[in-house]
């Protein structure tokens, strides 16, 4: 059995491992939008850009791109990360790539005639956006970016190879000190980062029946202008 000390170290790894899950998905759910909207651009320039981000991000290993981000922009810029930054940094933009694919699709599958009748009733560009289409993208992107942030949560253990103590460093710390057997240690571990899954799928949830409600996805324009 874990001593209250013991389980005190998990827990306060905890706390770093949802603070670095929280820290991404603020940086990845505000980069997933803006690529998700520039992608759908009128602007050929923008829409390159997003597309060389979201190729560039999604294809490149979120382990090397959080070294890279940590060891070699020092050398290479002179910018020095402590390994929460980085780590945030690398599961944001990592998770930003991934989730401007799911905002594109979310756009685009807001039926047409929803934005032509914000036209005629002289809605500008922004309000269009603002007002019509994301309150009803909002609500169908929010399952697959819950599907998300628990695979971020769940690569937050990758912060433990830059010296950050979460919860994973502080459970292979234990191991090593032997200050109790490995089945005690990794099953803690196991029900902690459950327990945060669990959490993140509640809240996602919860956000649904927010954003969801009195709002007919795809339905007539005076469900979603308000």
């Amino acid at each position: 059995m874990l001593s209250s000390g013991q389980l005190q170290q998990l827990l306060s790894g905890a706390w770093i491992t949802i603070q670095v899950t929280a820290y991404s998905a603020v940086i990845g759910t505000l980069l997933a939008l803006v690529g998700g909207v520039s992608s759908l651009s009128g602007s050929r320039a923008l829409r390159w850009f997003t597309r060389v981000y979201v190729e560039l991000f999604r294809g490149v290993s979120a382990i090397i791109l959080l070294f890279w981000i940590f060891f070699t922009l020092p050398q290479l810029f002179g910018i020095f990360l402590t390994p929460l930054q980085a780590g945030m940094l690398a599961l944001g933009t990592n998770m930003g790539a991934y989730g401007s694919e799911i905002a594109r699709g979310a756009i685009q599958s807001i039926p047409r005639g929803q934005s032509e009748a914000a036209i005629a009733i002289n809605l500008s560009p922004f309000h269009r956006l603002r007002h019509v289409v994301l309150p009803q993208a909002i609500v169908l992107m929010l399952p697959p970016f819950g599907n998300l942030l628990i695979e971020v949560m769940k690569a937050s253990a990758l912060v433990s190879l830059i010296d950050l103590s979460d919860l994973t460093e502080r459970a292979q710390n234990l191991r090593t000190l032997r200050a109790a057997g490995s089945l005690e240690i990794f099953t803690a571990v196991l029900v902690i980062y459950f327990l945060i899954s669990l959490s993140i799928t509640f809240g996602v949830r919860a956000l649904e029946r927010r954003f969801g409600r009195g709002l007919d996805v795809g339905g007539g324009l005076g469900g979603a202008v308000k």
